[in-house]
């Protein structure tokens, strides 16, 4: 003792002198004391320790180790900080300290016990337990929690390990530690605690299972955790401390929950119920923390840490994937069914407000990190239990299965397979729990759109729209869907009602009444809405279900308008509204159609869609002045400077929205992840539907739509949408590819972007005609940036046809229809084109690995044959490559072709590399070659002939003898000689001039369809004549083909069989369009033809060792289609009559005697094709020195025989109309009453009539028929002038008649003409071939329009001859079909014709008197005939007729009359 106090007080002794260190050193050697053996030193150790008891402050002496405190405390520091936090396997203790520091402490304790009477272990852990507290005191400084600082961690490490010696050599007991640490520390820190579980001390569970309150203490430390109180400090490692204990003691809750127990008992049972409560009260806390209101931000802390943590366990690969797997299910089911305290009313009422882009981000997050280890197929089958078993919270439930949806693309599958077994299991058993689950689900999958789920229209279509829906089998079931379906009603949003009713259920004809109450009762509740039922619109096809009612007029008008100028007449639709639903046609369609605008000079379609309403009288007068005077204000004050922005700043800020998140999609693609992706493009989507509203539901695979030349009107901020959205797709394309080539690498974001847009049907429209515009009108302006964004844009547009819009002029995709209307008919034109169908190629190649099974997927055809036309014709090197080149195997080099395409990619990417290098390794691009091989995507013939005609000669650009070369190459070598199934014409010419012929045709019909709106000829720029050009070098190449071959049999004309496909339509049924559009054919085959060698008309057939000429072909032509579309009736035109003309002349070298071969031709021709012959009669005066100069310069001899007869004719004609007396030549009475009448009306008729009349009396004996065609040919010159309303020549035409009939008065042969064509009339046949089908039904007409006006006695006379009344019978049922058909000629207002119904009436007067008149003869000679003829048509006739003939039973009595 005496030494260890004079050691104490050495500093004092010395007073202030230092002595060396070495002397200092041999002192304290010196004067050391020796003990004699290990144990009489601890015995001085003991006695030490014991009479100086600060047992609390030896703790944190006794297990630090030599190297000193200070490196302790860093390695303590450093374990606790980067250690593994994985708590103790249960039965594992640490290995036991070392050094007698540790034996002193326990010895020390144990004499301190036996004092105390207590055990050794309670005295042990009341020590441990103090000592904590007076660590502790400093964080709990002004009642405030403070986490642990880095000298307190490793004080803390130290005690642990103390503890720790303690615990191994029994001297410390773990109860008694929890006791003691509960009464010292009240509420203690979780990090305190969670080192003595890392010690093996003190275990999470135990304290649980032990300590009473515990739950609610560890929730709220885990909270305090989640919470980041070390935010204040700032201090990262604090925040990387707190990470680790928070996901360790979470998962020692997680294994103690849901790991299966070796021995299960009640203890056990009851550990993990407590965990399990203690992970449900955090996961509600999260929950709460999401919807509160006040304090967002720590909400959000809150959730993220908990999001944090699920992530950290997914990677913990010491956590099994049961415990995980049962530890995220228990967890999914709690938030599906926390709190449910929305009813399935509020649920119908308030669903659209649940969708994924108005969840919060968090929420979703959660959603994926607990549905990250159970199959697409297992997460919906446990939510069916979920929702079987349990009461739900409506807005997890279905929030969730957005999220499912938005993520994972196999979710859609799954979800139409849960709704298919929900529907069947419904009406199975009639329940009412699982329709109601089935229609939420499936309405919250079409709230997100087309690119994840049906529409709702088209799932209620698919499951009930027809017999075969889930309903269909009997009555009861009917029953059950409708009383659903009412029960809804007063729940549904308006857009689900309508949807109901535009598309509702199927339901059999006897059940239907049981429908229209359902139908009425929805409509009461759009009543009760406000929402009008006449809003639904006119034509299901355009909007969406929830549209305004003014958009949805807006759109009804515009489809009108459409259909106005495609048929030319009001549709079906409107007239309907005009009369079913009045309120709407007048509160809703006609202002919007009669909204005031300055009216344009030439009137426009609207106009007259307009005027065709106000003549149905659909329009009512006041409303039509006023709409005229409001247009005429708004013409005078309109200026152009006045179009201005419309839209108010107040849409900025959702615009900016817009943006920012394109944005960020943007700088979600430079660091790839699919899943967020799909989420950005829902927010993306949530941001146009706040910018342009759309409704809920839109009917998708229906959608028609229509591209306009002019662009529809829009707000400026549509433009301003829908520049961003495409504006802001480029730049994101081209920053993504800058990373990643866009094949699989890149991810399939570009589709989705695309498909997420053709759910937006409002904004679609005018973005799919902005789109049109930019490429069809603007495309020379477009930066190479901008093409390449765009043809992206357009594959992925193809891509998703599925659920594009058809164009309504012929069902096909808008992006087939968009590749169509490409314009290639300028050098601009060709060169963006070019340019851009190369782009789309390059990058539908690189898209799908250059697999010929997947890149027609990516390309429309239309584009392909656009780039097929243009790059043989812009690069001449590329023909060699055609010439010489061909089709590799798909199968060739697949890797080189992969790589070929990336190439190429990056050829297109390159701006130092010229298009025409991309162009030129794109068409020797195996893939692309193999591509061509499909049917669909060759340009064949046809097509190149209609490409080619369109485009402008003067802004071409290739030169005129470039141009020729070209085309001459393409027609000569590239298709001439490739199969038919390649496009080509397999060496036959005849195949290719019947497409040059085919496409010239069309070219003509739509160019004067154009002409009809727009001024100045569209063909007068075009490749017309240079395409005719090509047509005659071919034909005269078949011609000579067709000279040279004397044992030819020769073939129809390839042009007669054009003309035969181009008028498939017979005349009987021709309608008075369709006789235009006949019309509209012929006039442009007749302008082809006369471009055409004339030989190409008839043909030379050989009748055993003689060749004649064939007129067949020809005559069947004329007599079948061109006959009835001559005006004036009963004559060819002139051209087509020279041509055939000169094509007998000069075929007729090919026979042995062409002279001989002309004659029998013509005398033929009255037989075959009599007007052939009328029509050579009436233009010999302008045929002849034709002719004769041809027929000299072929023959050198004078004119055949034939030819030189009609001229004899015609100089006859001209003699009688003199008056001159002249023999008639030997020719047929057809030709002679064809000349006489042509000479007679270039006659003035006070000079010509009389003579005429004296020459027929001298040639009735050797002419009988003469008089009779004559007649015909001036009736149909009255008829004609009826038809064309011209006045001025219907009187001469008419006396002419008079006079003849004044003639032929005591004759029957003049009868036939008015009785409908039959082998009875037998010359008079040939009279039908003459003239028109029209004309031949308007002879009743005639009749009655000439004979009841002439005198008393010629009618007399005609009353006589047998037959009349016959003929009068006849004629008068005829023109009464006529009448009723309403194919009568309306008189002109001007003109003094007669009107039809008077000309009716008067026939009427006219025969009854002529059948009171008739000799009784005519009645017993035709009783029968005359019963027919009389038929059911007018009652007061038959009784005549029967009167007169009751008569003729009578006749043996002579007084009866």
């Amino acid at each position: 003792m005496a030494e260890e106090n004079r050691i104490m007080s050495m500093p004092q002794t010395l007073g202030g002198h230092r002595r060396p260190f070495s002397a200092l050193l041999a002192a304290h050697i010196v004067k050391k004391p020796r003990y004699e053996s290990e144990a009489v030193l601890h015995e001085a150790a003991v006695k030490l320790i014991s009479r100086h008891q600060n047992l609390s402050d030896l703790l944190l002496e006794a297990s630090r180790t030599p190297s000193g405190p200070t490196e302790n405390v860093g390695l303590a520091q450093q374990d606790v900080c980067l250690g593994s936090l994985t708590p103790p396997e249960t039965g594992t203790w640490a290995t036991p300290l070392s050094g007698p520091g540790g034996s002193l402490i326990v010895h020390a304790l144990q004499r301190q016990a036996v004092e105390l009477g207590v055990p050794v272990g309670e005295v042990s852990a009341k020590l441990v337990a103090e000592k904590l507290r007076g660590l502790m005191g400093c964080s709990e400084a002004h009642g405030r929690r403070l986490p642990l600082n880095s000298t307190q961690r490793a004080e803390l490490s130290v005690l642990v390990q103390s503890a720790q010696e303690l615990l191994s050599h029994r001297a410390f007991s773990p109860s008694a530690f929890c006791r003691e640490l509960w009464k010292a520390l009240e509420n203690p820190l979780l990090e305190v605690v969670w080192h003595f579980h890392l010690g093996r001390i003190l275990t999470v569970e135990y304290i649980l299972e032990s300590e009473e309150g515990a739950e609610s203490w560890l929730v709220t430390e885990l909270r305090s955790l989640c919470g980041g109180t070390t935010e204040e400090q700032g201090q990262k490692e604090d925040k990387e401390v707190q990470k680790q204990i928070l996901t360790g003691v979470v998962s020692v809750l997680v294994r103690a929950a849901f790991q299966k127990p070796q021995d299960p008992g009640s203890a056990q049972r009851n550990i993990s119920q407590q965990c399990c409560f203690v992970l449900d009260d955090m996961l509600s806390c999260v929950l709460d923390s999401l919807h509160k209101t006040q304090d967002q931000q720590a909400g959000t802390v809150i959730a993220e840490c908990w999001v944090q943590v699920l992530d950290s366990m997914s990677c913990d690969v010491t956590m099994s994937d049961d415990v995980l797997g049962c530890f995220f299910t228990h967890s999914l089911t709690y938030i599906l069914t926390y709190r449910p305290q929305f009813k399935v009313s509020h649920a119908i009422a308030m669903q659209s407000e649940w969708c994924f882009a108005k969840t919060s981000r968090l929420l979703t997050a959660l959603y994926r990190k607990l549905s990250i280890l159970l199959s697409m197929e297992k997460l919906l089958s446990h939510l069916q239990q979920v929702l079987e078993t349990d009461e739900v919270n409506w807005q997890h439930v279905l929030s969730f299965l957005s999220t499912l949806l938005v993520y994972y693309p196999q979710a859609q599958r799954s979800l139409i397979e849960l709704l298919s077994r929900l529907l069947s299991s419904a009406f199975e058993g009639y329940d009412l729990e699982n329709m109601i689950t089935s229609f939420l689900l499936a309405r919250q999958g079409a709230l997100e759109g087309p690119a994840v789920f049906p529409s709702y229209s088209e799932w209620f279509k698919m499951s009930f729209g027809s017999a075969s829906g889930y309903h269909g089998n009997s009555k009861k079931s009917i029953v059950f869907l409708l009383k659903f379906l009412s029960d809804l009603v007063p729940f549904d949003p308006p857009q689900y009602l309508k949807v109901h009713i535009l598309y509702p259920p199927y339901v059999p004809v006897k059940h239907r009444t049981l429908l229209q109450e359902y139908v009425s009762l929805a409509k009461t509740r759009l009543a009760d809405l406000k929402v009008s039922v006449d809003g639904m619109g006119l034509y299901e096809d355009l909007s969406g279900a929830a549209a305004p009612v003014q958009c949805q007029a807006k759109q009804d008008v515009d489809k009108a308008v459409s259909l106005f100028e495609s048929t030319g007449k009001i549709s079906t639709a409107v007239m309907e509204a005009s009369i079913f639903r009045r309120p709407y046609f007048l509160s809703r369609f006609l202002p919007v159609l009669l909204t005031p605008r300055a009216l344009p000079a030439k009137p426009d379609i609207r106009m007259a869609f307009i005027e065709s309403l106000r003549k149905a009288e659909k329009i009512p007068s006041a409303l039509y002045s006023n709409y005229i005077q409001a247009c005429q204000r708004e013409r005078e004050r309109h200026r152009p400077e006045e179009r201005g922005v419309v839209e108010v700043s107040a849409d900025r800020q959702p615009l900016e929205r817009l943006q920012d998140e394109l944005q960020d999609l943007r700088h979600l693609l430079l660091t790839p992840g699919a899943e967020e992706v799909s989420a950005q493009l829902a927010r993306i989507s949530e941001a146009l539907t706040v910018l342009v509203p759309e409704g809920v539901d839109e009917p998708l695979r229906q959608t028609i739509m229509e591209f306009h030349v002019d662009p529809p009107t829009t707000s400026d901020l549509e433009n301003k949408v829908i520049n961003s959205v495409l504006v802001g797709f480029c730049q994101i394309f081209m920053d993504a590819s800058k990373i990643n080539p866009p094949n699989s690498r890149q991810g399939p974001w570009a589709s989705h972007f695309v498909a997420m847009l053709l759910g937006h049907k409002k904004l679609l429209m005018s973005l799919l005609h902005r789109l049109k515009d930019l490429l069809c009108n603007q495309g020379a302006s477009l930066s190479a940036a901008h093409i390449l964004g765009l043809a992206v844009f357009f594959v992925h547009l193809h891509q998703c046809r599925a659920i594009c819009p058809l164009v309504l002029s012929d069902s096909t995709p808008c992006s087939e229809a968009l590749a169509a209307a490409l314009p290639c008919s300028t050098g601009a034109d060709m060169s963006f084109c070019l340019r851009f169908c190369v782009a789309a190629v390059c990058y539908a190649l690189c898209r799908s690995d250059s697999s010929p099974d997947r890149v027609h997927d990516y390309v429309p055809s239309s584009l392909c044959k656009k780039l097929l036309y243009l790059v043989s014709r812009l690069l001449p090197g590329t023909r060699t490559v055609l010439e010489g080149g061909g089709v590799q195997s798909a199968d060739e080099g697949t890797q080189e072709e992969k790589e070929a395409g990336r190439g190429m990619w990056r050829n297109i990417t390159d701006p130092l590399a010229s298009w025409k290098s991309s162009v030129v390794a794109l068409w020797r691009q195996p893939c692309f070659l193999a591509l061509q091989t499909l049917p669909d995507y060759q340009l064949s013939f046809a097509e190149w002939v209609k490409a080619e005609l369109r485009v402008q000669r003067s802004t071409d650009i290739l030169s005129d003898p470039e141009r020729q070369e070209y085309q001459q190459w393409v027609c000569q070598q590239q298709y001439l000689s490739v199969p038919l199934n390649q496009g080509g014409c397999a060496g036959d010419i005849r195949q290719a001039c019947s497409h040059i012929f085919h496409a010239i045709m069309e070219f003509y019909t739509c160019t004067q369809t154009v002409q009809t709106t727009r001024c100045g000829p569209p063909e007068a720029d075009s490749c017309l004549p240079d395409i005719v050009s090509r047509l005659q070098e071919l034909v005269y190449e078949l011609e000579m083909n067709r000279a040279f071959r004397r044992d030819e049999e020769d073939q129809r004309s390839f042009i007669l069989d054009v003309i035969s496909e181009k008028c498939s339509v017979t005349s009987e049924s021709l309608a008075v369009s369709s006789e235009l559009e006949l019309q509209q054919t012929m006039h442009i085959w007749s302008r082809v033809v006369v471009a055409l060698p004339p030989t190409v008309l008839l043909s030379v057939r050989s009748l055993g060792d003689k060749r004649r000429l064939d007129l067949r072909a020809f005559a069947e032509h004329i007599n079948q289609r061109h006959r009835n579309v001559c005006v004036p009736a009963g004559r060819l035109p002139y051209d087509i009559t020279a041509h055939f003309l000169k094509g007998v002349l000069t075929v007729s070298l090919r026979c042995d005697h062409p002279s001989q071969a002309v004659n029998k031709l013509l005398s033929r021709m009255h037989q075959q094709c009599p007007l052939l012959l009328v029509s050579v009669g009436v233009w010999w005066s302008r045929l002849c020195p034709v002719l004769l100069s041809l027929w000299t310069r072929l023959s050198g001899g004078p004119l055949p025989e034939s030819l030189q007869r009609v001229a004899d004719c015609c100089a006859w004609a001209c003699s009688a109309v003199k008056g001159e007396v002249v023999p008639p030549p030997a020719v047929p009475a057809l030709l002679l009453a064809a000349c006489l009448h042509h000479a007679g009306k270039g006659q003035r008729k006070q000079c010509s009539t009389r003579r005429t009349l004296e020459q027929l009396g001298q040639l009735q004996e050797q002419h009988g028929l003469f008089p009779v065609f004559l007649l015909f040919f001036w009736v149909t010159d009255l008829l004609s002038t009826f038809l064309q309303l011209q006045k001025e020549d219907a009187e001469p035409a008419r006396e002419h008649c008079m006079e003849i009939l004044g003639y032929l008065c005591d004759t029957a042969d003049w009868l036939l003409l008015f009785h409908p064509p039959g082998p009875e009339q037998g010359w008079y046949n040939t009279l039908a071939e003459v003239t028109t089908d029209g004309t031949t039904r308007l002879m009743p007409l005639a009749f009655y329009s000439l004979v009841p006006k002439l005198d008393t006695q010629v009618l007399g006379k005609m009353l006589k001859v047998p037959g009349f009344l016959l003929t009068a019978l006849h004629s008068y049922s005829a023109l009464t079909r006529l009448f009723l058909d309403g194919q009568t000629p309306l008189p002109d207002s001007s003109s003094e014709q007669a009107d039809p119904l008077q000309i009716l009436s008067q026939a009427k007067q006219f025969l009854l008197r002529t059948i009171s008149l008739s000799p009784q003869t005519h009645f017993s000679e035709n009783s029968s005939q005359l019963k027919d003829a009389c038929g059911d048509l007018d009652p007061e006739v038959s009784s005549a007729v029967s009167s007169r003939l009751s008569q003729h039973d009578f006749s043996e009595e002579p007084d009866f009359l």
